[in-house]
């Protein structure tokens, strides 16, 4: 969008022909705008071509000490600012910054959303696994045979383990579809409680448990050794907190 200082300022800061208050207003004003760094550039790349494309006529003598003579007066009284090469700076640096900064903040609120669809979409799966009845494709609290059923389903070592001495018995487990892929589910039950740990390979580094609620159910997602978990429940937090420690000792 156009701004304020665009036809107030600009021109007159691009010809040379602002005070030393109004150049350095300008200046600082060149440090936040998007718009007039751009104006400036492309306004000096204008120039260069009219220059080359020499389609002026040199102004004859006499022109020229008119004009000198009804300018005298005024040079005195109006201190001119130069702009140099100070608007391409301007240009190139506000350029980067407001790309930097958009960046980084696209990249936030990018992640931000990534793990907030993928934690609904987690917790939907939870709730349409216990509606359905299908919440286990293998029935056992045996480590050896869910892995067993896993193998040859699944492209990475599943960590299928009971914690039943702990307080939270393996079930069995299952495949779903998370974020348009298939990811490995081991079922666990607690208290009264039954938890889904969603279980998929990934590039991503080893990361802190991190917390979150939808509907009434509770979610932890953690990484461990190229691998993300999730562990969704209405169980409290702090079981599905015990839960993931057990997973990463």
């Amino acid at each position: 969008m156009k701004c304020d200082f665009a036809d107030s300022l600009l021109q007159g800061y691009f010809d040379g022909e602002l005070s030393t208050a109004s150049a350095a207003e300008f200046e600082r004003h060149l440090q936040h705008c998007v718009y007039c760094p751009v104006q400036l550039v492309d306004m000096d790349m204008l120039s260069e071509r009219l220059q080359l494309a020499q389609l002026y006529e040199a102004a004859p003598a006499s022109l020229r000490k008119k004009i000198r003579a009804d300018l005298r007066p005024f040079a005195a009284a109006t201190a001119m600012s130069q702009p140099l090469l100070w608007h391409w700076l301007a240009a190139a640096a506000a350029i980067l910054l407001l790309a930097i900064a958009g960046w980084r903040v696209n990249s936030m609120l990018c992640t931000d959303d990534y793990q907030a669809e993928l934690a609904e979409e987690i917790v939907d799966a939870h709730v349409l696994s216990l509606q359905s009845g299908h919440l286990t494709g293998v029935t056992s609290s045996d480590e050896q045979a869910v892995k067993g059923w896993f193998k040859g389903r699944l492209k990475f070592a599943l960590p299928a383990r009971d914690f039943a001495k702990e307080g939270f018995a393996l079930q069995g487990g299952r495949l779903d579809v998370v974020d348009e892929r298939s990811v490995a589910v081991l079922v666990y039950a607690s208290t009264g409680h039954l938890i889904n740990v969603f279980v998929w390979p990934t590039q991503g580094r080893d990361t802190s448990p991190q917390v979150g609620s939808r509907q009434g159910y509770r979610w932890v997602d953690w990484r461990k050794g190229r691998i993300e978990f999730c562990a969704v429940s209405d169980a409290p937090t702090s079981d599905l907190q015990q839960l993931q420690r057990l997973f990463t000792n």
